[in-house]
């Protein structure tokens, strides 16, 4: 018998068939996002990057050009198992022959090579406008600023991105998930928190006004309460993103490093999904008040999937990771972090769902707790490993990774 023989009759004990475990895990996609291989830098500005984001460390081997960069994650890629989609950022537009067209001017040519990447790779690819590390964010404020130039801007380049997201998915086949996160907000106690909200929201009404088909693009909008430099003041906060999502029909976005330091985007996703068809996630570690740490399967990252699992919403929540650390061997952090998602996900595969709802609508809590902490010590890891198996991906990813850096990265100037 091998190890999974002995580990699904334990499952099965628990009712729980790991082989549907399994099939669901590999049909489950997971939106990568590329950022986390340059450091948030991209290839259309040479401004450092702001808008109340930071990247620490350095670590050799950061991707520069789009070649490096693809070939970074093309090997990230292929030591993480199931489905993936390519997330990508504005910034990110490959410019050729001299040729440079600035954010508000941006065309679906400017990704080409980015949609025949995913397409040899049979991926489909979400996008993001990128409203940070540019000129024209002008005292912090973008869509919300109270130039009007600036924000016609801004508006631009919404619309230009709803277009180029068609274009993915049409190209693709795959529905395009474009997601808008602004950076506006003032370090200290402003004076007037009303105008720039009502400014967004004429922002976000232009660009949404641009005709484009529901079905195949999905526009989320997401939220954050603080930035560096932003500590005071976000304009587009929890309160402000779900009610405009609600008023507009598009898609929340809640990124668990987004919330204040006690809240969980756990215990929230049950309460969007009660009034939204579809909702969206990005998925890092917040660490007191900063986000965008890589993945751990930590409790707070398993609750999020037990959340999705149990209410049989994997067809109507995107799930995308988000976090960017240089302190680290940068591919090695995108692996660690995807597959920590799966993981939880996996793990909330194998729990006996139906049973605990029952005893918790029966009140059976001290049955729901004794079978709570006993399907902690089932032998997740070796459903786990056969998964990995059966996907053709080694565990054994940091070795791997290593010579990766010793032929490759540390070779980068």
């Amino acid at each position: 018998m091998t190890r999974y023989e002995y580990s699904q009759k334990m499952y099965e004990a628990m009712g729980v068939d790991t082989e549907k475990a399994l099939n669901t895990l590999k049909d489950i996609t997971i939106s990568v996002h590329c950022w986390q291989g340059d450091d948030v830098v991209g290839f259309d500005s040479k401004e450092s990057l702001s808008g109340g984001i930071q990247t620490t460390g350095n670590y050799p081997g950061k991707a520069s050009t789009p070649e490096e960069l693809m070939a970074d994650i093309d090997k990230a890629f292929s030591l993480i198992p199931g489905k993936k989609k390519l997330n990508l950022h504005a910034c990110y537009a490959i410019f050729e022959n001299g040729e440079f067209a600035d954010r508000d001017a941006l065309e679906p040519k400017h990704f080409d090579k980015w949609l025949k990447f995913a397409k040899d790779r049979d991926m489909g690819i979400d996008f993001n406008p990128t409203f940070f590390s540019h000129p024209m964010v002008k005292d912090g404020l973008t869509l919300s600023s109270p130039d009007e130039a600036t924000r016609k801007f801004w508006v631009k380049h919404g619309i230009q991105c709803l277009k180029i997201s068609e274009y993915f998915a049409n190209e693709t086949g795959i529905p395009c998930v474009m997601n808008i996160w602004i950076p506006d907000g003032y370090k200290d106690i402003p004076a007037d928190r009303l105008s720039p909200r009502m400014r967004f929201k004429k922002s976000l009404d232009e660009i949404l006004a641009t005709p484009y088909d529901k079905s195949k693009v999905y526009v989320t909008l997401e939220s954050k309460v603080f930035g560096i430099g932003l500590e005071s003041y976000t304009v587009g906060s929890a309160e402000f993103t779900l009610s405009y999502s609600t008023k507009a029909g598009i898609t929340p976005l809640m990124d668990n490093g987004h919330y204040h330091p006690t809240e969980l985007v756990s215990d929230k996703i049950s309460s969007l999904l009660a009034f939204n068809e579809k909702i969206a996630l990005h998925v890092t570690r917040g660490v007191r008040w900063d986000s965008d740490h890589v993945v751990l399967l930590d409790d707070e990252t398993k609750e999020i999937a037990k959340e999705i699992v149990f209410h049989n919403a994997l067809n109507r929540v995107f799930i995308a990771t988000d976090y960017f650390d240089a302190s680290i061997n940068r591919i090695s952090a995108w692996v660690t972090g995807v597959r920590n998602v799966q993981k939880a996900l996996l793990n909330a595969l194998l729990l006996p769902a139906e049973k605990m709802k029952a005893l918790q609508e029966n009140g059976d809590f001290t049955q729901l707790m004794y079978l709570q902490e006993e399907c902690k010590t089932l032998p997740f890891g070796d459903i786990w490993a056969e998964f990995l198996m059966r996907e053709n991906v080694s565990g054994d990813y940091y070795n791997e990774i290593k010579k990766y850096e010793e032929k490759v990265l540390v070779n980068r100037k």
